[in-house]
């Protein structure tokens, strides 16, 4: 690949135009995004292919991956992989970005499952979560209870994924000099996930900003601009900036999930409406709110706690109890905070210049939440 690298520019002074921004990057998700569903389809359809005979419980396992994984999703992550291999190489082959985001977006397909089932949601992205559809479809099981059979169903299929996210690095597109080292980053990438689960599902008194950095900003920034930069060959010179760059946004990405998790609809969340309070979440906006809390707020905000199930009415006012605490005001100041610093790294990063106005304007699509209302 080193025919395709370039000697980068110096970045230019000041800023880009937000509006111009916000347009790079919204362009990036929309040539990314079906390039990478088109080769997930294809990976999915192989194997269902290869193992149909195996019988209907290997297809529900097999549909109900596939589903989830090709059911919305922005592809955020596989584009910010392609801006930063773009970035260091932009005369390198599409199709190796292609693969590195395939391999991103199975690995994030792979924790939805399985977050899915440990959080016992029942929706995702507009339909019904890994473990619910698969054990919909073998409800007539004789050998588990409806519920273990999700659970099994759901650890198979989330396993089945991760294999095919393996898989994307060692294709044929991905070259051989650079499929070790893009492989030993992914690993890499999964164990901090794995240890950043472990702190918020088992560790009540966990560091949040340090859980925030390992379950979200690993795999949701960090990674995917780390592993383009290994697929594109860049210097270490070149990953540490965008490291420095991935750090705030990272947890910045986890804070706007926190805010969609109890202000969002199901459009805008990919989940119902409340869905952290009904889970029990111990997000930002919950640990914000909940010393403020009194009265009818505090019994408001307990009526739907943890209860997996509430009326439309009683979720209205727990949030609308939550939101007079300040507490959204004050993790949008906090998210606005580590954009403006992502966003002043941005135009600085050592990138050919469409990268970095995309990644600038990732920011800029970070900022804005629920109801286009944009942190400040």
């Amino acid at each position: 690949m080193n025919e395709s690298r370039t000697v980068n520019k110096p970045a230019a002074k000041g800023s880009p135009d937000a509006t111009r921004a916000k347009q790079a990057f919204a362009d990036l998700l929309a040539k990314t995004k079906p390039a990478v569903e088109a080769q997930m389809t294809a990976q999915f359809d192989a194997v269902r292919k290869q193992r149909a005979a195996l019988g209907p419980e290997v297809l529900a396992v097999l549909d109900a991956a596939k589903d989830l994984s090709l059911r919305g999703g922005k592809r955020f992550r596989a584009a910010l992989l392609a801006a930063s291999y773009f970035g260091v190489a932009p005369r390198a082959r599409k199709e190796v970005a292609t693969m590195g985001g395939v391999a991103l977006e199975m690995l994030q397909s792979y924790l939805l499952i399985q977050d899915d089932w440990m959080d016992g949601d029942v929706e995702r992205r507009g339909g019904p979560s890994a473990h619910i559809a698969i054990a919909t479809t073998l409800k007539r099981n004789k050998l588990h209870t409806p519920e273990k059979l999700g659970a099994v169903g759901a650890l198979l299929a989330s396993d089945y994924v991760w294999g095919l996210a393996v898989g994307a690095l060692l294709s044929k597109p991905v070259p051989a000099d650079v499929q070790g080292p893009a492989l030993r980053y992914l690993l890499a990438i999964h164990e901090d996930v794995v240890f950043g689960q472990v702190l918020d599902t088992l560790s009540p008194n966990a560091n949040v900003e340090v859980l925030h950095d390992l379950k979200t900003g690993s795999y949701t920034v960090r990674g995917p601009l780390g592993l383009g930069a290994v697929l594109g060959g860049a210097p270490l010179k070149t990953q540490r900036a965008l490291y420095a760059f991935a750090d705030p946004l990272g947890v910045g990405f986890q804070l706007r999930d926190d805010l969609l998790g109890v202000f969002g609809t199901e459009a805008e969340a990919g989940r119902p409406q409340g869905s952290d309070l009904l889970a029990g979440k111990n997000s930002a906006v919950v640990r914000e709110a909940k010393p403020k809390l009194r009265g009818a707020g505090k019994r408001a905000v307990e009526q739907v706690w943890a209860k997996r199930h509430a009326t439309k009415s009683e979720m209205a006012a727990a949030v609308a109890a939550i939101e007079a605490t300040g507490a959204r005001e004050s993790v949008e100041k906090h998210l606005a905070t580590l954009c403006t610093q992502a966003e002043k790294k941005a135009w600085g990063l050592p990138l050919a210049e469409p990268a970095r106005l995309a990644l600038y304007g990732a920011s800029l699509a970070i900022r804005v939440g629920p109801g286009g209302r944009e942190a400040r």
